[in-house]
């Protein structure tokens, strides 16, 4: 069964470290076929004095936050239509795709498409999924949606998945799949 040792220099808090623990737990399991309870990640810390890179003591490096909780602040951010702090979330070459290959890079943008297509709208999330790629940190949510078309009648339980890539604690792109074409077509 893997044994996984790694060595950081203290400061870390224990949330952070047992993120870390998880995230070489699924980085073994992702690789190799050992059941979970057959990984073991054992983290050793170091005084900062006792670490030394290129004739320098370091010091810990800042934790990223936790890429589902940057996603689930910025949505939050846009269904308070708090465009400011929205704004807050994101890379500066973010963008956006909505069904029908609708694409924006402005929140703006995607707030003026969206009154044509209803009043408001609120999302009941079922789960949060990371997954590390490439390009970072990839965040899939899903759940359903429920709001008021334009004509004033509600809808709920229209089902909905957004895909983030988060780099650094920034959104870089948001892909959004959705049954609200569908739902509203029905209803014509």
């Amino acid at each position: 069964m893997p044994v996984v040792r790694t060595t950081l220099i203290e400061g870390y808090d224990d949330e952070t470290r047992s993120r870390l623990a998880a995230r070489l737990t699924d980085a073994v399991r992702s690789t190799i076929a050992a059941p979970l309870e057959g990984v073991t990640v054992v983290i050793e810390e170091v005084k900062p004095s006792s670490y030394m890179r290129g004739r320098v003591s370091r010091m810990p490096g800042r934790p990223v936050a936790a890429a589902a909780e940057t996603v689930r602040a910025f949505l939050a951010a846009m269904e308070a239509r708090d465009l400011d702090r929205a704004r807050g979330f994101l890379a500066d070459d973010f963008v956006m795709t909505f069904p029908g290959n609708a694409r924006f890079t402005a929140l703006e943008e995607l707030v003026a498409w969206g009154s044509k297509r209803y009043r408001f709208v609120s999302k009941t999330y079922e789960g949060f999924d990371e997954s590390f790629g490439e390009q970072g940190m990839v965040v899939y949510c899903f759940g359903t949606l429920s709001g008021e078309w334009p004509d004033g009648r509600p809808f709920k339980g229209i089902r909905f998945i957004d895909r983030f890539t988060v780099d650094g604690g920034r959104l870089v792109d948001q892909r959004v799949w959705n049954d609200l074409d569908a739902e509203a077509h029905l209803r014509r």
